[in-house]
């Protein structure tokens, strides 16, 4: 009896993953409060009128069951607000969590490689060993002796009758310098960010938190500084990204440049690049005595000329400037490309959606590219 094998695919109905009802609510809080910009008391709102909607609690799981889980469990904490009354706030386990959200959605695609570093193309007294093995040679330091091909060089070569171990059984094995890459991160915070009924400093909000946790996961010899920029510029923490706010502010891209050239200019580091995430034409910059110098009509010649000077300073500076403009506006592509012309940098014209995977992967060719 002739027996047949069958090959193929078999498709079984979808059964959402086993969560419990904390889980299950936790991960819509998580999303919520990022949304929220960390307000706790106006992110359980919202998960209320998701309840009422979807269904989310039961009558043996409740929101306040959650909220007393989100304490028990140290996510929240009590803080006196202005008026002396105690008010719930995320905690810094909450921020890490967060962290590690943003960074699954955006980048949870990316295929991971087996090193936490990226390796240069020189070989030498490098930090990463390669497999590769070749005869010692003086000057080589005694702890980059591969133990075992040398004791198996001497038995081949000795023999282990009268075991000898010389110079010429000593091997060595090859090692790579990893790369190290210092970046400067700017979030464009002006009101455009939210006006039109499209919220885009959240997309950008979780990009950075998504970026931040894969450097300090995956390349912790790279260091990544990440600030804002409106009227003016002003460095942030990591920890502060969650409670990132749109402000009412024009869009002053020469400061922010400014201040990222500062920062990359105290860093050791032989690579460096500046990520600019925005959605609108420069509209402002400070004057030397202070002032502000606004204009939102158009693109002003005056602020723009101000914003091709620090392009072409980053350029000698050595400095690439990767603009991820994430409005579609015609008129803005001309500025774009004379800008990215002045810098020799890159310009992406993008959506909100992919923005994080295109940062990744441009972040990936930087660090190829640049090392030394």
């Amino acid at each position: 009896m002739n027996k047949t094998t069958r090959t193929g695919f078999y498709f079984t109905k979808y059964e959402a993953p086993n969560q419990s009802p904390f889980d299950r609510l936790f991960d819509v809080f998580k999303e919520l409060i990022v949304h929220t910009s960390g307000d706790f008391d106006e992110a359980i709102s919202w998960l209320r009128e998701l309840d009422k909607e979807y269904e989310l609690t039961t009558d043996d799981y409740t929101i306040e069951d959650f909220i007393e889980d989100l304490k028990n469990k140290g996510y929240i904490k009590e803080e006196l607000d202005d008026d002396g009354k105690g008010a719930p706030v995320i905690t810094a386990k909450t921020e890490r969590l967060i962290r590690q959200k943003a960074l699954e959605q955006i980048f949870g695609n990316i295929k991971k490689s087996a090193s936490g570093n990226h390796k240069s193309k020189h070989r030498g007294n490098g930090d990463e060993h390669t497999g590769e093995l070749r005869e010692f040679r003086f000057g080589d330091g005694i702890e980059k002796i591969s133990l075992t091909e040398s004791l198996k060089n001497a038995q081949i070569n000795n023999g282990m009758g009268d075991f000898n171990l010389t110079e010429r059984d000593l091997v060595v094995e090859e090692t790579q310098f990893k790369a190290q890459m210092s970046t400067v991160l700017m979030i464009d915070i002006s009101h455009s960010m939210i006006l039109y009924g499209e919220d885009r400093i959240t997309p950008a909000k979780k990009v950075a938190m998504a970026l931040s946790e894969l450097i300090t996961t995956r390349y912790p010899k790279d260091s990544l500084d990440i600030l804002v920029f409106g009227n003016d510029a002003w460095a942030i923490k990591i920890a502060d990204l969650p409670y990132l706010k749109v402000g009412p502010y024009h869009t002053n891209t020469v400061a922010g440049l400014q201040l990222a050239m500062d920062i990359l200019r105290r860093k050791r580091n032989t690579n460096k690049q500046i990520f600019m995430i925005t959605d609108g034409k420069p509209s402002c910059v400070i004057e030397p005595d202070g002032q502000y110098y606004m204009n939102s009509n158009g693109l002003d010649p005056y602020i723009v000329g101000k914003c091709y000077t620090q392009a072409r300073q980053a350029r000698k500076l050595k400095i690439p400037i990767t603009t991820f403009m994430i409005a579609q506006d015609p008129y803005l592509q001309q500025f774009v490309e004379n800008f990215t012309e002045a810098n020799q940098g890159k310009a992406f014209y993008t959506g909100l959606r992919g923005l994080g995977e295109m940062i990744f992967e441009d972040y990936e060719t930087n660090r190829k590219k640049r090392i030394r």
